[in-house]
This record gives C-alpha cells, sequence and structure tokens, in this order.
C-alpha cells in the first residue's frame, strides 16, 4: 500500500502536474488546428467526409470543441489529484468538470443556431439559450460550494487516517488506469468512424458523450461509494455520514443527465448541484452548533 501510495506522489507531483499541464495544451492547440483543416478540407471536397446536421465539421466554431475536450481531460486528472485529499473538494470538481462539458456543447450547437428571417424559436435555439441560462447558474452554484467549503486541519500522523489516506490513493491510481485505458479505445474509436461513412458526425458525438461521459460518471459514483465505505472507520457522526452520501447522490443524478434528452439535461445538473449545496450548507450548520 506505501508503494502504490508513493507512486500516486509522483503521477501527481508538481512536476508531473505542469507536465501533463503542457502536454494538454500542445494536444489541445494542435487538436484544434487539425480540427479546422479537416472542416476546411471537407468543404472543398478534398477529403469525403459525410456531413450532417448539427455536425462538428459544418462550421469552425465546432472546432472549439476539441481543445476543450483536452481541457476536461485535464480536469479529471486534477480530479484525481483531489479524490484522496477531500470528499467535498472532489465533488466541486466534479461540478466544474460538467460546467466545461455544458460549455463544449454550447460550442457546438451555437454553431447551429437558426438565424434565417423566419426564426420562431425553435428546439435547436431554445437549448443553447437554456444551457447558457444554466451555465451561469452552475457557475454560481459552485462559487457558493467552494465558499462554503470548510478546510480542516487533520493529523495526517495518525496511522488510521494515514491509512485511509493511502486507501483513497490506490482507489485514485486504479480509476486514473480504468480510465487511460478506456479513453484510448474512445478516442482510437472515434478516428475510426470519423472516416466511416456509415458512421454520421451527430452519431459519433453522441458517442462520445454519451458513451464515455456516461461510464466515466458510473465509475465516478463506484469510486464515491468505495470512500464513502472506507471512511466509516475515520468518520463519526450522522451529519457526517448524510453529507458524504448526499455527495454520492449528486454524482449519480449527474451521471443520469447524460441520459436525458432536450432541456431535462441542464435541470437534472442543477437539481444535482443545488442539492449538493444545500446538504453542504446544512453540515457546516450542524458542525457550528456543535462547537458552541
Amino acid at each position: 500500500m506505501k508503494t502504490l501510495g508513493n507512486l500516486f506522489d509522483y503521477i501527481f507531483s508538481l512536476k508531473s502536474q505542469k507536465s501533463v499541464e503542457n502536454t494538454v495544451l500542445f494536444l489541445a492547440t494542435l487538436g484544434f488546428i487539425i480540427h479546422l483543416l479537416l472542416i476546411f478540407l471537407n468543404n472543398f471536397s478534398l477529403i469525403n467526409i459525410t456531413v450532417t446536421e448539427n455536425s462538428l465539421l459544418s462550421n469552425p466554431i465546432s472546432a472549439i470543441y476539441t481543445p476543450f475536450s483536452f481541457i476536461i481531460i485535464y480536469e479529471i486528472y486534477l480530479l484525481l489529484l483531489f479524490l484522496p485529499r477531500s470528499f467535498t473538494t472532489s465533488i466541486s470538481k466534479q461540478f466544474e468538470i460538467i460546467s466545461l462539458i455544458i460549455i463544449r456543447k454550447i460550442f457546438k450547437d451555437i454553431s447551429n443556431l437558426d438565424l434565417s428571417d423566419s426564426w420562431n424559436i425553435s428546439n435547436q435555439n431554445l437549448e443553447v439559450l437554456s444551457d447558457l441560462v444554466g451555465i451561469i447558474i452552475l457557475f454560481y452554484i459552485i462559487y457558493l460550494f467552494n465558499k462554503n467549503k470548510n478546510r480542516m486541519s487533520i493529523n495526517k500522523e495518525e496511522p488510521v487516517l494515514l491509512k485511509f489516506i493511502n486507501s483513497k490513493k490506490i482507489v485514485s491510481l486504479t480509476l486514473l488506469a480504468i480510465l487511460t485505458i478506456f479513453s484510448s479505445y474512445s478516442l482510437i474509436n472515434w478516428v475510426f468512424n470519423l472516416f466511416n461513412d456509415s458512421y454520421s458526425n451527430t452519431m459519433i458525438y453522441n458517442e462520445i458523450d454519451k458513451v464515455f461521459f456516461n461510464d466515466f460518471f458510473t465509475l465516478l459514483i463506484l469510486t464515491d461509494v468505495i470512500i464513502l465505505l472506507l471512511s466509516f472507520k475515520i468518520t463519526e457522526g450522522y451529519s457526517k455520514l448524510i453529507r458524504n452520501t448526499g455527495f454520492v447522490i449528486s454524482t449519480i443524478l449527474i451521471r443520469l443527465s447524460f441520459s436525458a434528452e432536450g432541456f431535462l439535461d441542464i435541470f437534472i445538473i442543477l437539481i444535482s448541484s443545488i442539492f449538493a449545496l444545500l446538504i453542504l450548507k446544512i453540515y457546516n450548520s450542524i458542525e457550528k452548533t456543535k462547537s458552541f
């Protein structure tokens, strides 16, 4: 267990974080350029990729989708870094990830807005509008959530607590390994399907978002439950148990949002974040009462 803990410290050291950050920045820039090239080459019929409505290759603005995908990957890396440190911080990072996914979706959808003279507030336009309003509300909720986080002073030299932290590091490393394998498979599959005439770009987009992130947040739910079970040894008190369980419920709601259609997805995400914020505020109020 100690060896795996040291491996975690190496993978998520400041030096490694800087290397990952620089790599992600390079790949995001390269991906953006390649995406733009694919759009222009396809528009001039130099390559033949089927373009449908809501396609990622129909408008140069939609190329912003690619660098945001790499940014989300970096945020997932940071989530795995914070996972052993604090349950509350990891939940906050999950909301930040889902907010970036929404912003990425806005960049994709905004390039396909109906701007004709006979515009009658189509479902496409309403969905973009609801996402814009939703991201503002979610951004503010994340601010309030982080504002209500309490930094606890804990003695990391206690054997039980040290064992708990190392256990969470092992869980985080396991999740990293699974996500690395799965994301590599998804990337290879995406590239293959991109040049497959039987697949439309819309289908490919849905596969990435609804398959990868479905599985990602499913893994997060399982991870949160494992950490919740591991915390029983050091967690005392009904309020802390309810807080941690409430955070697991929030993750489940985020996972369900990827199966929702239309405006329901942003609604479920907002309900999830509001629920987590209220759970945290009630928990803090209970803890303040105990201190008197």
